[in-house]
Parts: C-alpha cells; structure tokens; sequence
C-alpha cells in the first residue's frame, strides 16, 4: 500500500533531522528494495558520512529492513539516481523539509534556552520532580500488580500512563520527547497535579483489589474528567514530528554501528 505523499518526510530521532527509506521509494517511483540495494552498494561512502544501523520494521506480514538516512547521506543517494521528473520533485520537497525541520530544532533550542534562563520557570520544575518521583514509584508498584495478575506486557504502563495524560491535556505534547522542558509554568503546575491525580487512582484501586485492566480505566477517567474541567492547553509546536520509534531489530553487517 502506498503511503500518503503529503505525509512528513524529514523526522527527528535521536536529535538528528533524517529521511526513512521507507518513505522515500514512492515519492521517488522506484521499489524500496531499489534503494536499500544502492545504500548497501555504497554502504562504505554512507558510513563515512554518519555511522547507522540497518533495521527491520514489524508491522504484520513479511519484515521490512529499512534504514534512517540524514541530510548528507540522503543528498548523496539522490546523486545515484538519474534526474527523472520525480527524483527532481523529491529533491526540491527534501532540500525544503531539511531546512524547515532544522529552523524548527533552532526554535526548540530558543524555547528550552528561555526556560531554563527563568528562574520561576526552574523552581516550578523543581517543585514538580519529587511528585514526578512519587507517581513513578506508584506505577511501578502497579506494574508488580499487573504482573501478578498475569499481565506480559505491565512495562508498558510507564509509557501508556503518561501518554494518555499528555493527549487529553496537550496539543501536540504527545509527540514532543519530553513535554514538561516545553511546558509554560501553569502547564507544568497542571502536570503535577495529574501526577497526583494518578498516583492516587492507582493507589485506590490496588488497595481494593480491582483488576489492573480496570485500574487503568478508572485512571484514564479521572485524568479525562480534571483535562475536562481544566482545558486542553497548547505546547508549542517546535518539533512535532520527532519521531516514536518503533521496535526495530538492528541488523548485524561488517561493523558496529551506532542506531540512528
């Protein structure tokens, strides 16, 4: 299936603007296994530039090995490729997306830069991280719980717990890597209410025996009821797309490589 050719091209991850070649071969019209077979032919030159791993995205079906490709390494692939109508269309759509999304990490360094430069800001966050901890001693103790219950995937609740508080309470923070470094100071005052707010639900409800499964519910409900009464407020959008990974198997070549 094709994907959409107005989707994001350029990502972060790991704090480094890059292209999946999974998103490059329709936009280009050529197969995806083309490319791969270009990268791993001149695998040497890539590496030169920045060292990456290969990796395999499971997503049902046949595994598909892909790679991440930053802004040198992705220019010197399209240099491989002859200068058909779409390859100059995908050039001048990258060269774009580079430098919008390195315009956008310049941005997100002046937001972080500002906050760290504001003394309130700072003691806000300073008064939030031991409720932070409290919460997340909490959650570990219901990942024991859930585990007993016969739970096989209870590690996830970490991420699920405080993804589902940030959708119901931010625009966009769900796909920032830490949202509080981007929170106003009423925005970090509010996390650290629901941090509470949650503690406690997961609390209750491990004292009273319920199924860990309906723990969360009731959690979900709580947290949903204070977003209601509170408003979901905005994160500024610096960054928006950094990129979730997805669990990926690192594929062993000639060297060590370092995962993008």
């Amino acid at each position: 299936m094709k994907k959409d050719s107005l989707s994001v091209l350029v990502k972060v991850v790991d704090d480094i603007p890059v292209v999946s070649t999974l998103d490059m071969w329709e936009p280009l019209e050529v197969d995806h296994n083309t490319i791969l077979k270009m990268v791993k032919k001149y695998e040497s030159k890539f590496q030169d530039i920045r060292t990456f791993g290969f990796e395999i995205q499971k997503s049902g079906g046949r595994p598909t090995s892909f790679c991440h490709l930053d802004e040198e390494q992705a220019t010197f692939l399209i240099t491989l490729m002859r200068n058909s109508e779409p390859v100059v269309n995908f050039k001048h759509r990258m060269s774009r997306e580079f430098y919008r999304m390195k315009t956008e990490i310049l941005r997100l360094q002046s937001l972080l830069s500002a906050n760290h430069q504001n003394a309130e800001w700072l003691e806000t966050r300073a008064d939030g991280k031991p409720v932070r901890r409290a919460e997340t001693d909490v959650i570990q103790r219901y990942v024991d719980y859930a585990i007993s219950q016969g739970s096989q995937h209870a590690d996830k609740y970490f991420t699920l717990i405080s993804k589902m508080a940030n959708d119901v309470l931010f625009d966009v923070a769900q796909k920032c890597k830490n949202v509080r470094n981007l929170c106003n100071i009423n925005q970090l005052k509010v996390l650290s209410i629901t941090d509470t707010i949650i503690a406690r639900a997961l609390e209750e409800g491990m004292a009273l025996k319920i199924h860990y499964k309906q723990i969360f519910q009731d959690v979900k409900t709580k947290v949903m009821q204070f977003a209601k009464l509170y408003g979901k407020s905005s994160i500024p959008d610096a960054l928006v797309q950094i990129e979730q990974r997805p669990t990926c198997q690192v594929i062993p070549t000639r060297q060590q490589y370092q995962l993008v």
